[in-house]
């Protein structure tokens, strides 16, 4: 579905991402994890040509995305980040029909498709019908995040690239809505790169995960791959957080102080 050959992207000299290949099937969740810098984001950002490569490829479905004006192809790409960048004058519906109005899937004055439209994403989303005519400033953190996944969803995509989309959100709203993403990517069969710098969520929602390093692509595996067999010393640190995590709560369940297994 998605083909990343080669990708190399300089900033001032600097080399933000050094010659990185992957391949994402349909339907299949990936996740690049690593710290800040380690050129995840960069990456993310030049499949759909937010950010142009310096050299490399991306093909979807077959297709160099060179070959498509870039407008174009980001409105077949849904796209969500961190900060939601809904439009505070509008209204949630509107919110929602905006990449409808852009794309060829409603013609102008078909009022009632884009109408049925929103009331679906938003079903899909776990919101209330009423919420189409309130505004973004009258939602919470996560209600705003499910707007943003929403309107994300709104073309009918078959692919999404996810930049920190829960990282800014408390620990019980950003765990409800990580299931319910997942539930309706698995349900639309959804092919998504998703972003995080948290080993711990990449570990729980990735079918595979990708680790960066300063620009470089360390190991790609499944979650029990890499737990089993971390290719490259920074992999095997990245994973020390969930392991000794994961050991407390042993511990607490079986009724010792965490971190006190003898």
């Amino acid at each position: 579905m998605i083909e990343v050959d080669k990708l190399t992207k300089t900033f001032g000299g600097a080399v933000a991402v050094r010659g990185v290949s992957f391949r994402v099937a349909a339907g299949e969740l990936l996740v690049l994890v690593g710290g800040s810098g380690s050129g995840k984001t960069t990456t993310l950002k030049m499949i759909n040509r937010l950010i142009e490569p310096d050299s490399g490829t991306v093909l979807i479905d077959g297709v160099n995305v060179a070959a498509i004006e870039g407008h174009i192809l980001r409105r077949r790409i849904g796209y969500v980040f961190q900060k939601v960048g809904l439009f505070p004058h509008m209204t949630v519906a509107a919110n929602i029909a905006a990449p409808l109005r852009l794309s060829d899937q409603a013609p102008p004055g078909d009022d009632e498709r884009i109408r049925q439209r929103v009331a679906r994403v938003l079903e899909l989303m776990e919101l209330p019908a009423s919420f189409a005519s309130r505004y973004p400033a009258e939602l919470s953190g996560g209600e705003q995040q499910r707007v943003g996944v929403a309107r994300a969803l709104a073309a009918e995509p078959r692919v999404m690239l996810l930049d920190e989309p829960f990282g800014a959100l408390d620990p019980l709203t950003r765990d409800r809505l990580q299931q319910s993403f997942m539930e309706v990517r698995r349900r639309l069969g959804l092919t998504a790169v998703l972003v995080t710098h948290d080993m711990v969520e990449a570990l729980l929602i990735a079918d595979r995960i990708a680790v960066l390093h300063d620009g470089v692509l360390l190991q790609v595996g499944t979650p029990a791959e890499l737990l089993q067999s971390p290719a490259d010393p920074y992999v095997e640190r990245l994973l020390m957080t969930p392991r000794r995590q994961a050991r407390a709560l042993d511990d607490l369940l079986a009724g010792q102080p965490a971190g006190r297994t003898p």
